[in-house]
């Protein structure tokens, strides 16, 4: 019987803004396909958004779980390794 994916969340109010994107990517690059990242914020993450598009294609989902107007509540799925999406020579061992 398989256990049920964990889900991790970050709730960047409490996180330096300068912190915010190295600690979202490198959480979810430690992520098993199939779990997600859930983002508390107090504004549209919409650029993480574009950022996720330019350096994760086809490895993510997007999608708002509550969408302000103080609070936002994003969870992105990982959908694919980089190495199943192409996005990697595969030296990472495709996470």
């Amino acid at each position: 019987m398989s256990q049920p994916a964990r889900n991790h969340q970050l709730d960047l109010r409490l996180v330096a803004p300068r912190e915010r994107h190295p600690l979202i990517f490198s959480t979810f690059t430690k992520l098993d396909v199939g779990q997600a990242l859930e983002l508390i914020n107090d504004h549209d993450p919409r650029p993480l958004q574009s950022q996720f598009q330019i350096e994760r294609p086809g490895q993510f989902s997007w999608d708002y779980l509550e969408q302000g107007p103080s609070t936002w509540r994003v969870a992105i799925t990982k959908t694919a390794s980089a190495a199943k999406a192409g996005g990697c020579c595969g030296g990472c061992g495709g996470a």
